[in-house]
């Protein structure tokens, strides 16, 4: 795991460190919230070991910060010295996912840093399912099914619906789909309208409802029937 720690207290810093590498974590970190605040942003990090009083920043406004500035969805442990209830509640409604009170045990913090991570990858894995209406596109591993029925599709055809299902009920334009399929280099011929015509043979063929529309002259859209005008 590559962990991030944000904590003004040399000591503690250097006992995380002793302790956690040698089991193969991979650490960073920020001796006050500013430079962790910073950090975070700049990189990718499967946990955060966050102090709540930190120099310049305070913990409570950095984890805040993280969750609506950034949309930052790492998971944070809080580590601190204060132990009231109060301080808990506060720290959880700030968007913290754990809390431990120092003193600490070092083998807790590890297993509660491989806790809180596995905890993340499980609903990472469940955001990789897309639905709109009775159709569910499963990311990870490319099966589509509209009310309960698998749709056949080519690598195209799921590049194209990927982008039309994200953007839903949005229009996407025919530049915007043809950027996704073939980057810089889209064919000369008209090859987006076969696939699209092929993905909405798939889809809409076997049911009385068309959820791949048409917007002439702009570009296409998925409706679910409460989407539809």
């Amino acid at each position: 795991m590559r962990i991030l720690i944000i904590e003004d207290n040399a000591d503690i810093v250097a006992n995380l460190y002793a302790f956690l590498e040698p089991r193969g974590h991979v650490l960073d970190s920020a001796a006050n919230g500013y430079a962790g605040f910073a950090l975070a942003a700049q990189h990718e990090y499967d946990a955060i070991v966050l102090d709540l009083k930190l120099p310049g920043m305070d913990g409570l406004t950095l984890c805040r910060k993280l969750r609506e500035e950034l949309q930052n969805t790492t998971p944070v442990l809080i580590v601190t010295a204060r132990d009231t209830l109060e301080d808990k509640v506060a720290g959880f409604d700030s968007g913290a996912d754990d809390y431990m009170v120092k003193p600490f045990s070092l083998v807790e913090v590890d297993i509660r840093l491989r806790a809180l991570v596995r905890r993340a990858r499980g609903k990472s894995r469940i955001s990789t399912q897309l639905s709109i209406g009775d159709l569910v596109f499963d990311t990870a591993t490319y099966q589509v099914k509209r009310n309960g029925v698998p749709v056949n599709l080519t690598k195209t055809g799921f590049k194209i619906l990927t982008c039309l299902m994200k953007e839903a009920p949005k229009v996407v334009t025919r530049e915007a789909l043809e950027l996704e399929v073939w980057g810089d280099h889209p064919p000369d011929s008209d090859a987006l309208r076969t696939h699209i015509h092929a993905l909405r043979q798939a889809l809409d063929k076997s049911h009385s409802f068309a959820m791949l529309r048409t917007v002439q002259g702009i570009g296409y859209r998925l409706v679910a029937p409460d989407d539809a005008v």
